[in-house]
């Protein structure tokens, strides 16, 4: 997979907390948990607009693996949010 690199500058507490997420063990690095919090948001983003098949937990692993493995750019994202449509 080809990642892109962006720089982002954060609030030193947050980093903090980031640090520590690491430090605890959560997380192997800083960008791992940082790309972990991006799914996150997409996820929460898609709360309620995914239909009730009758498995949604299945959905999203499957919406969840999508998005780790074929994230390259924001533009992808576009992407992923047709899955739903």
């Amino acid at each position: 997979m080809t990642m892109e690199v962006a720089q982002v500058r954060l609030p030193e507490r947050l980093m903090e907390e980031v640090d520590n997420l690491v430090d605890k063990g959560l997380y192997t690095n800083k960008s791992d948990v940082i790309r972990d919090a991006l799914r996150k948001l997409i996820l929460e983003k898609q709360i309620g607009t995914i239909p009730n098949t009758g498995d949604s937990v299945k959905e999203i692993r499957e919406i969840r693996k999508k998005l780790s493995k074929e994230i390259k750019s924001f533009k992808d994202i576009e992407e992923i949010n047709k899955l739903v449509d």
